[in-house]
């Protein structure tokens, strides 16, 4: 549903609507700080959406704390609003992680996530994901992930 209502926004419009952080992440594959980003210590549940686009990809049931300073989650909300794809930059070899219908960067995947939940690490900046509390799905048209926290 989302998808039939999204429409890529330019450059110039996103310059506008996102803050200087959040458009660098999204937009030119930047990384934010570790530790000192929005969500990285966020305890509260809910679930995180495309900060452009607003297509649902993490919950906070899938968040653990990693160490490295970042969210980090074991597995998307909505696998198909995930795209992975191959990351050279650096002179590293990495799983980088969009979004479907925006394609803002997100970050990282990496096989060291905890072996019990998969084994994989979904680390995220916070820049380029907004949080939805519980209490907010209904208003903010994400009900439909409400019974997962019930």
């Amino acid at each position: 549903m989302r998808d039939e209502i999204f429409k890529k926004s330019t450059k110039e419009e996103l310059k506008s609507k996102l803050t200087l952080m959040q458009f660098l992440v999204t937009q030119e594959n930047g990384t934010e700080k570790p530790f000192i980003n929005e969500y990285y210590n966020n305890k509260e549940p809910g679930i995180y959406v495309d900060v452009v686009s607003g297509e649902p990809l993490f919950s906070s049931l899938d968040k653990f704390d990693s160490g490295c300073g970042w969210p980090s989650f074991t597995k998307p909300l909505v696998r198909d609003n995930i795209r992975e794809k191959e990351d050279f930059s650096y002179g590293m070899h990495r799983i980088e992680v969009r979004s479907k219908l925006a394609d803002s960067h997100l970050g990282h995947v990496f096989s060291d996530g905890p072996i019990d939940r998969g084994g994989l690490r979904y680390c995220i900046n916070s820049a380029s994901i907004r949080f939805i509390p519980v209490i907010e799905l209904e208003k903010q048209g994400y009900g439909i992930y409400k019974n997962l926290f019930e």
